[in-house]
């Protein structure tokens, strides 16, 4: 995962990843249930939709690209 995925592994980019707005903005991993940060990375990532296709559009390009 982290070979494929580096450029976008990121709590950020993570169905899991919530943001609280209240005094003061927190961050929040949902399924591990602390404080995170938009730019740390944790094993269990799990990317957004929109994240998966920029993953498959930017794959068919480097398959293009290949050829």
């Amino acid at each position: 995962m982290a070979g494929r995925y580096s450029r976008f592994h990121c709590c950020a980019t993570c169905i899991h990843f919530e943001v609280i707005k209240r005094a003061r903005t927190t961050y929040r991993c949902e399924r591990l249930g602390f404080e995170t940060k938009p730019t740390y990375q944790f094993n269990c990532w799990e990317p957004k939709e929109i994240v998966k296709k920029k993953i498959e559009k930017e794959n068919i390009s480097r398959a293009d690209n290949n050829l």
